[in-house]
């Protein structure tokens, strides 16, 4: 063999030698992505997802299915997509239980949300506010706190059920003002809602969709929001946080990350692809009716550090409660 072929064989050596996921990357999307949902079919979540995936796909040129994987919190959708091949085919459309909170509640997981997954971008927030029944005499925070106090144990928080959103806000909320408010689980948030209309139960932590049409119907007080900023739909309102609990947040967030290992060229891809669905009007009218809030920076790095502090957080609150699933 002479020294010409045999530099021929080394160059395609080498490139055969190139990872097949660096490959991919360079003809990404070559075929169909999958966007896996971790919950039921036919909810908020879902409906978002759907209409993302659709725009996302058209920018891509290629189609997005959404593929739903619901159980235990969003654990069984989470681990399925940490498990997948990290080439970009297979994708998912997180919330803050599977991205956040479930590293703390569940002994026996099957990713974890700071090493299991690539981040591709941040989508929003949606803001839950602090109600009380009209019969709980008092028209602010530190009234509730005040209150709280002096009556131990006999104020109760309703919420849609144990390690939910609803439920973690109020245990948030005792540890920060020193409260020991009484928590009532329901299999729901309807149940827990008509509960709290009943007086059966004083106060709930809820989105601020749901809660709206109640607190313009005066069948709700609405005592602040539990968010970093205050509400375009109440702006009058002030937050929790800033009514002497500094810090206080407890917004289910959302996000879109893929299997650890993608690599960076994929990610660009989905990220610019989201990006731009994220701009339709449409989408941006869903999100003005689902109550979510935008995120500004929708950065793949923005997320991965937005989930590490959300892992911290929950963590120390729920070690501080002692709480855990199984």
């Amino acid at each position: 063999m002479n020294r010409l072929k045999m530099y021929g064989l080394a160059a395609l050596l080498a490139c055969l030698a190139i990872p097949g996921a660096a490959i991919a990357a360079d003809k990404f999307p070559a075929e169909v992505v999958k966007l896996v949902v971790p919950y039921p079919p036919g909810g908020p979540t879902d409906a978002l997802a759907r209409r993302l995936a659709q725009g996302a796909g058209e920018k891509l040129g290629t189609t997005i299915v959404v593929e739903n994987k619901a159980g235990a919190n969003g654990n069984i959708g989470a681990e399925y997509v940490a498990r997948a091949k990290p080439d970009g085919y297979t994708i998912m459309f997180g919330t803050s239980g599977p991205l956040a909170i479930n590293s703390s509640m569940y002994k026996k997981l099957g990713y974890q949300p700071e090493t299991s997954f690539t981040p591709i971008m941040k989508i929003g927030h949606l803001p839950n506010i602090l109600v009380v029944n009209p019969r709980v005499p008092v028209k602010n925070v530190q009234e509730l706190i005040s209150y709280a106090k002096a009556n131990p144990e006999k104020v109760t928080y309703a919420s849609s059920g144990t390690g939910a959103s609803s439920h973690l806000a109020g245990v948030l909320f005792n540890t920060m003002a020193g409260t020991s408010i009484l928590h009532v689980p329901y299999k729901g948030t309807g149940p827990a809602l008509n509960d709290l209309l009943g007086g059966q139960v004083a106060m709930a932590f809820t989105d601020v969709l749901t809660a709206l049409p109640h607190i313009r119907d005066h069948k709700l007080n609405a005592l602040g929001l539990a968010a970093a900023e205050r509400s375009k739909a109440l702006p009058e309102l002030p937050t929790i946080a800033q009514q002497g609990l500094d810090g206080y947040d407890v917004s289910v967030f959302f996000g879109i990350v893929g299997p650890a290992g993608m690599p960076d060229a994929v990610v660009s891809s989905l990220n610019d692809a989201f990006r731009t669905a994220m701009t339709e009007p449409d989408i941006q009218a869903t999100l003005a009716s689902q109550g979510i809030v935008e995120a500004e920076q929708k950065t793949p790095e923005e997320l991965a550090g937005f989930i590490r502090s959300e892992v911290k957080k929950w963590h120390d609150v729920m070690s501080n409660a002692s709480i855990e699933l199984n």
